[in-house]
């Protein structure tokens, strides 16, 4: 079975380029959401095997909504999605239990390898 994949980025570009990426190598995306609350609701009712947050978003930031997540669920298995630069906020993101980071812009080999660590 393929695994299932909520993708969470405020940027639709973003959203798209992760979605191609991980379609071609025969992940299924169940879901995307454009900000930090949308994600927690959508974790609780899609229950994905794995969720890709960007850290910087309106309303609700990945770090709030991947603590959010981790409460609800403490086995979720979380990548971030950081720009360059945000160091600190991605060493928040692993104590709050991410499982691994990927930088901007994406390159199909990191993300792949990232989510395949992850989901292992």
């Amino acid at each position: 079975m393929s695994n299932k994949i909520l993708i969470v980025d405020d940027a639709a570009f973003m959203r798209m380029m992760i979605k191609d990426i991980l379609e071609k190598n025969d992940y299924v995306i169940v879901g995307e959401a454009e900000n930090g609350q949308e994600a927690v609701e959508q974790y609780k009712e899609l229950k994905p095997d794995l969720v890709t947050l960007d850290i910087t978003m309106p309303e609700k930031n990945g770090i709030e909504a991947l603590k959010e997540i981790m409460s609800e669920d403490s086995n979720a298995k979380v990548v971030m999605c950081s720009a360059m630069g945000q160091q600190a906020m991605v060493i928040d993101a692993i104590q709050a239990g991410a499982k691994d980071f990927i930088v901007k812009p994406f390159q199909a080999d990191r993300v792949l390898e990232a989510i395949g660590k992850a989901l292992s």
